[in-house]
């Protein structure tokens, strides 16, 4: 039986702030192979909830670069699963800016296609300022892209079918274990 629960936000947010510059030895870096933005993101998402989706058409998952789900490390495929995740690891609905949290998910790109993932560290009024990879940055503002489109995307929780699993946050923070 799933249970929700609250993504943690401030793990997301301090994972982020942590590897922004730097990759975690725990994933590939897939910089030379179209950009590493949805992976780090997805990495992020991961640190504030612990909860994979273990299935391979549908999925959000990442053992090894071998391994994983195109919702891993595509933009267009980590929206549709999040959007539609009736399963285990973190689900989010399309929102505005207005509602946006720190630990919340940005998808920008121009000509219709989206391109790029971005993590939100913080906001301040209207301005949000974000984590990525592929040009690395930390405390980047939106509003200093150059984009023609834009998505909003707020994780609202996670679900998970395991009790009594073990924290993953301390060896994935450390670069250490990535526990699943």
């Amino acid at each position: 039986m799933l249970k929700t629960k609250s993504y943690r936000r401030d793990r997301a947010v301090s994972y982020a702030q942590k590897w922004a510059y730097a990759r975690n030895p725990l994933f590939a870096d897939f910089s030379d192979l179209g950009g590493d933005c949805t992976n780090f993101v997805s990495q992020c998402l991961f640190a504030g909830c612990c909860t994979m989706y273990f299935t391979d058409t549908f999925g959000w998952y990442y053992v090894s670069s071998d391994n994983r789900t195109a919702a891993w490390t595509g933009v267009e495929y980590l929206f549709r699963f999040l959007v539609s995740n009736r399963e285990t690891g973190p689900f989010a609905e399309e929102s505005e800016l207005s509602s946006l949290s720190p630990g919340d998910v940005v998808q920008i790109g121009s000509d219709g296609a989206m391109t790029h993932s971005l993590l939100v560290e913080r906001r301040e009024g209207r301005e949000l300022y974000l984590a990525a990879h592929t040009l690395d940055v930390r405390e980047r503002p939106l509003s200093s892209y150059r984009f023609d489109s834009v998505r909003f995307l707020r994780i609202l929780g996670f679900r998970t079918d395991e009790t009594g699993k073990a924290d993953c946050f301390p060896p994935l923070y450390a670069g250490t274990s990535l526990i699943l």
